[in-house]
């Protein structure tokens, strides 16, 4: 039975091609949207523009069409939509606060080390910058330990229950860095309610900030999604699959490999693959069947 609610989305950063790592997640985002007969949506996460690689946007594009993944409505770009981003900050009001520590100076002084592998930060600037110190990023304040809103905790729909404390695992998290961007917390949740999406299929690497995220939302009065993290790629050396790590781009023009070889990375059964439409066939109903969502 169609869900003409669910709205899911594919949100790649445009650092360099699609890749296999980068397939995986996409094509478990549109899995789960298309067994539910949702949409699919696909959003630029270009924010960190310093990041953004000329040409690589159009790349994936091009890439996703050729695999056969048919999203819904127009493309959305982060980097022309600063507007939203800047409301939403000043809408948390008292929550957040100019910091002026150096990446140097929170980890010289911080308290402990995320499961990210980030620094907790240590909350220097929280009552106000020091004598002598400007502003270099702006922070979220984060609910203090005996706070009963300080525990976030939520059901992954593939990983079960997860329960974060915000003040000792994460700690002040910044919505603005000091290079003048706004940090992807803030984008990815203004940007999900924005776009209505109920329902986030991502990489496990994100599972991380999923709490964060979740914080913000309630305080900006915005719906939480349901959350599914698959596990990542990795490479030889234990490492996440990207380009940072060598992941080589996907070609177009031969789909059926990369398929075929994504599906399997996600447990699904594909028999001998005729086309792509074909592919899509046999995976949309593996992984309604293993999801147990009806027809």
């Amino acid at each position: 039975m169609a869900d003409t609610s669910y709205i899911g989305r594919f949100a790649p950063s445009p650092t360099g091609p699609l890749h296999a790592g980068s397939l995986v997640a996409a094509m478990a985002s549109y899995l789960d949207a298309k067994a539910h007969g949702g949409q699919w949506l696909i959003r630029i996460e270009d924010i960190d523009e310093a990041r953004t690689v000329s040409g690589a946007a159009e790349s994936i594009l091009q890439c996703l069409a050729a695999f056969g993944m048919r999203w819904d409505g127009e493309v959305v770009w982060q980097s022309r939509r600063k507007a939203l981003y800047q409301a939403a900050f000043e809408r948390l009001g008292k929550h957040a606060y100019p910091c002026g520590c150096s990446r140097r100076e929170i980890a010289d002084s911080r308290v402990g080390v995320a499961s990210d592998g980030a620094a907790v930060y240590p909350g220097t600037c929280r009552n106000g910058l020091a004598a002598g110190k400007t502003a270099r990023a702006f922070r979220l304040r984060v609910p203090d330990a005996s706070a009963p809103d300080e525990c976030i905790a939520f059901d992954d729909r593939w990983g079960g229950s997860v329960t974060q404390h915000l003040a000792s695992e994460v700690g002040d998290f910044v919505l603005k860095r000091a290079d003048g961007f706004w940090a992807y917390q803030l984008a990815v949740v203004v940007d999900d309610a924005a776009q209505g999406v109920t329902h986030v299929v991502r990489g496990a690497d994100l599972l991380d900030s999923t709490a964060r995220q979740i914080y913000l939302q309630r305080l900006l009065k915005l719906p939480t999604p349901h959350y599914l993290h698959v596990p990542v790629v990795i490479n030889a050396n234990g490492e996440k699959l990207s380009k940072q790590t060598g992941a080589q781009a996907l070609a177009p023009a031969q789909p059926h490999t990369a398929l075929i070889a994504a599906a399997q990375f996600l447990g699904l059964p594909i028999r001998r693959m005729e086309s792509v439409d074909d592919f899509w066939r046999q995976a949309i109903a593996g992984w309604a069947d293993r999801f147990s969502i009806p027809a």
